[in-house]
């Protein structure tokens, strides 16, 4: 594949799979696979594993590779599976994206280095770093433009590496005025911005569909929801994705500035689709209020997570 690449392989709605603990905080293999299941069942073009909504950054090394090794055995392609390889070191996520793409992953997804609050790499090691992880494998590579990084990747920097890096092709734009960096990013990139994709939830879906977006990222708990605002889109009927959009913005929005990465859990423990909605400490649990504000707000738009697993 090179960064030039016209055809659009992946697109549609990408939700981030929640990485599933037990009670005592240990990772629940039976309950990630039926999680996985039920975003597929509930309409997921594809899934992303390991991502921070997925609390990568509680996962030890083995348990990283544990779960990638479940999660990719048990979709056994039935949806492509984008792994999430971020890591400072150049080496050590070239070598997590090779060990990605052996055991079946369709795409990685890649910050760019960063470490805390102040340490920070220039555009030059910023490019080296994306080639060195390109040279190491041959399936495309989704920059995640996102606020915690706290790296500025301006549109003309992106689109240069979309253009010069072979497997560099896919974006989540998800920082402020996403819509408008898309746009710039695809009138820069042309054709080598294979994959131009929205973030954050989907709480800017409809302004970044119109700027040309092609898919999204969100939370893992409604695809089903995502797709009635997708599809029609995608079908040319922009007024009933709007409508939809309406619709599911309240949950959307309760999502993104209410609970975070616990609402999928919560929603999924609520439906049975996994028995415990843990995270793991120090992330704390949701306010019994917040969790109550969340399923009723769902309860009102009948997804299939409330459902799928009684």
């Amino acid at each position: 594949m090179s960064g030039t690449a016209s055809a659009r392989r992946y697109q549609g709605v990408f939700p981030v799979a929640p990485t599933v603990f037990d009670e005592n905080g240990q990772l629940d293999l039976e309950g990630q696979k039926r999680a996985v299941d039920f975003m597929i069942d509930a309409g997921s073009d594809g899934i992303c594993i390991l991502a921070n909504f997925s609390e990568q950054f509680v996962l030890s090394d083995d348990e990283r590779e544990t779960v990638m090794k479940a999660v990719l055995e048990h979709v056994a392609g039935r949806i492509p599976v984008i792994v999430t390889t971020t890591h400072f070191s150049s080496d050590i996520c070239a070598a997590r994206s090779r060990c990605a793409q052996d055991l079946g992953a369709a795409m990685v997804m890649v910050m760019p280095p960063y470490h805390g609050a102040t340490i920070r790499v220039p555009e030059i090691g910023i490019y080296d770093f994306f080639r060195r992880v390109s040279d190491a494998i041959d399936i495309p590579i989704m920059i995640q433009d996102a606020p915690v990084a706290g790296t500025p990747l301006s549109a003309p920097f992106l689109a240069r590496m979309a253009r010069e890096i072979p497997n560099v092709a896919y974006f989540k734009i998800e920082v402020a005025n996403a819509a408008a960096k898309l746009r710039d990013l695809l009138a820069l990139g042309g054709d080598a911005i294979e994959g131009p994709w929205d973030g954050e939830e989907a709480i800017t879906l409809m302004a970044d569909l119109d700027a040309g977006a092609t898919g999204a990222m969100t939370g893992g708990g409604y695809p089903d929801g995502i797709r009635q605002i997708i599809d029609p889109y995608n079908a040319g009927q922009r007024e009933d994705a709007a409508a939809a959009y309406e619709r599911w913005l309240p949950l959307i929005n309760y999502e993104n500035r209410q609970c975070g990465l616990i609402a999928c859990k919560v929603l999924m423990k609520e439906g049975g689709v996994i028995a415990s909605e843990a995270v793991r400490h120090p992330i704390q649990p949701l306010h019994p209020e917040t969790r109550k504000g969340l399923i009723e707000i769902a309860r009102r738009l009948d997804p299939v997570v409330l459902r799928w697993g009684r």
